[in-house]
């Protein structure tokens, strides 16, 4: 399942023993190494170096020296290394793709279409949009100026180990700021291969740093630099908040994209059979790992059998091994089948899938395309994040119950609206409390700004609203 293509193999990005600091590589601080697994076989792909505070520290360093150089240039330049990377990203785009595949177990169609290709229209997205931005303004009797806030600390998580780092990176430094990313420890390769394509892009010595390493170490070492002006993170709420608290102590800018637990709402009259379709696939891509992902389906109480029935049909599709790859660890395939357990505990039931292993699997990291029916809001797998390919089926009464049980979590991040004419939709997502809402289908737009609401999280990500939050503004009176 991973690293092939019509015209062969294309090997994936060979694993480097060394950290990306000053514009070269070079030797960890410590000792210690991470393996990285590939979740199809289990086997040890690679091993990279498990960054102390002290490689973090030297790589915010030479952010830090980098940063005047790197905000003065001029836009126009800036813009041109951006495209530069964008090319590079094109051309070496089987090797990423192989390399994603190969770390996190994807199927190589959808690490090529989704893991590679969305961060490459948001590298292009951002060389375009940084040559053509105001960064000054005229305001009566003031000039007002957008600058850049200064080092960034980046912690990418493993889900979309490439699109994640893009969207931090990309934006950071079209704003002229330079940057320390933290990967994914679980997913690091991809981001070694970003480091190498930014290098020959042209970009000046100490503008992009990387360290790899567990985030309780170097993330943290990273979160609590006093040299880092802003903290970007993706990943869990509850390390969200750990973050957002070191931050705030130290009054420093911080950036969160966090959990969801997004509902589907398919009002009466709407086109069901697609809803349904595209709402299985919307939550069994990525193996579930996704955190926008419609885990919730909320259909009237007259349709409901019906519902479950099309979601039965669409999750057969759905053959582990094939469509649909393993989790990323063992950690998180145990964590995912005792959400299903305790669904099952709790009264929801399997209409397909379940806690038992696919067959004809004897290795890898596989969970049972999953469907719970009859779950209720209170109910555990309606109200945590479960991040895995399981898709819950919740009946509602009347469309004031709709709504209160798609904004009855604490998350916000995504969710979707399907009904028979446009307005009715629209009228419902204004409703809800989240970020970003699909309209009858609508399709993912990398200038949309994306980001939740509550604790889903703060900022947001992609087109200029992404921009916005690496820049400072600073305003003269004449």
């Amino acid at each position: 399942m991973t690293g092939t293509t019509a015209e062969g193999t294309v090997r994936a990005h060979r694993a480097r023993d060394a950290m990306y600091i000053g514009g070269r590589w070079r030797p960890a601080r410590g000792t210690e190494r991470i393996d990285v697994l590939d979740p199809a076989t289990e086997r040890v792909v690679g091993r990279v170096p498990a960054g102390t505070a002290l490689d973090v520290d030297d790589a915010v360093r030479a952010a830090r020296a980098a940063l005047p150089g790197w905000a003065a240039t001029a836009p126009s330049d800036r813009a041109a290394v951006l495209a530069a990377a964008r090319d590079l990203m094109v051309a070496r785009r089987k090797q990423i793709a192989a390399t994603v595949s190969t770390e996190l177990g994807a199927p190589l169609a959808f690490a090529t279409a989704v893991h590679t290709d969305l961060p490459v229209a948001v590298m292009g997205s951002y060389a375009a949009l940084v040559a053509e931005y105001a960064f000054e303004e005229r305001a009566g009797n003031s000039r007002v100026f957008q600058e850049p806030v200064g080092v960034v600390g980046a912690i990418t998580p493993w889900n979309y180990p490439l699109h994640q780092v893009v969207a931090k990176v990309a934006p950071a430094l079209a704003a002229g700021c330079t940057v320390v990313l933290k990967p994914a420890e679980d997913t690091p390769l991809v981001a070694q291969l970003f480091a190498e394509l930014l290098h020959e892009a042209g970009l000046p010595e100490g503008v992009f740093n990387m360290v790899t390493g567990l985030g309780t170490v170097a993330g943290q070492a990273l979160a609590e630099h006093p040299g880092v002006d802003l903290v970007s993170f993706t990943g869990s709420t509850a390390v969200g908040r750990l973050i957002g608290s070191i931050a705030g102590s130290a009054v420093k800018r911080v950036a969160l994209e966090l959990g969801g637990k997004s509902a589907n709402v398919v009002l009466p009259g709407a086109d069901l059979a697609r809803a349904v379709n595209v709402g299985v696939a919307n939550v069994f891509a990525n193996s579930g790992q996704t955190c926008s992902a419609w885990t919730r389906i909320l259909v009237d109480a007259e349709r409901y059998d019906e519902a479950v029935d099309l979601a039965v049909a669409a999750t057969a599709k759905y053959v582990p091994g094939e469509r649909i790859g393993p989790l990323v660890n063992a950690g998180q395939r145990e964590r995912v089948l005792g959400y299903i357990r305790r669904g099952m505990e709790e009264g929801a039931r399997v209409a397909a899938g379940g806690p038992e292993m696919p067959e004809g699997l004897p290795t890898g990291y596989y969970v049972r395309p999953t469907v719970l029916a009859d779950v209720t809001p209170e109910m555990t797998v309606a109200q945590e994040e479960i991040f895995g390919p399981v898709v819950v089926l919740m009946r509602y009464q009347d469309e004031q119950d709709a709504l209160r049980i798609a904004n009855g979590t604490v998350y916000g991040l995504a969710g979707a609206v399907w009904a028979p004419d446009e307005e009715t939709a629209v009228a419902f997502a204004r409703r809800m409390d989240t970020g970003q809402v699909d309209i009858n289908g609508g399709r993912f737009n990398p200038l949309a700004p994306f980001g939740g609401y509550k604790q889903s999280g703060v900022g947001r990500e992609l087109g200029v609203h992404g921009l916005a939050e690496y820049l400072q503004t600073k305003s003269l009176q004449f």
